[in-house]
């Protein structure tokens, strides 16, 4: 019904914002893959990859509008991306009947643990950039 409500069709750059922004992406982590390998970096280029992204969109050159669509199409079809996972999982039954536990414990205290040190980063950025504001209200 709201499509023929609709008073006019999206235009060609609605319907290409999210095939050019993934595009984009990979040509980023191609680019970072490079990177890594012509500096022998520790890092793996998706990382490399998320802080040139980072890094362009903290410099503004490159808006967060221009990326924001493709990102959340990504995350949309997150589960995908899982699939390959969940098959490794049924192909090693065996593995998880005999070792399963050390695995999912391992899995557990690393979530902990990520899910700790994210908190800590949120809640020290959160504290500079009110000190930033104080600051700057201070100022005015």
């Amino acid at each position: 019904m709201m499509l023929a409500l609709r008073v006019r069709a999206p235009s060609l750059f609605t319907r290409c914002q999210v095939p050019i922004q993934v595009v984009l992406y990979a040509l980023l982590y191609l680019v970072a893959d490079r990177i890594v390998t012509l500096l022998h970096l520790p890092l793996p280029a998706n990382i490399v990859g998320m802080l040139m992204l980072l890094m362009l969109i903290m410099l503004r050159i490159l808006p967060v509008s221009w990326v924001k669509a493709g990102s959340r199409w990504l995350l949309a079809e997150m589960l995908l991306f899982f699939v390959p996972a969940v098959v490794a999982v049924v192909n090693y039954a065996q593995l998880l009947m005999v070792e399963g536990w050390k695995i999912f414990l391992v899995i557990g205290v690393s979530t902990l643990f990520t899910l700790g040190a994210t908190s800590l980063v949120v809640d020290r950025v959160y504290r500079l950039e009110q000190r930033l504001a104080a600051r700057k209200s201070a100022d005015d």
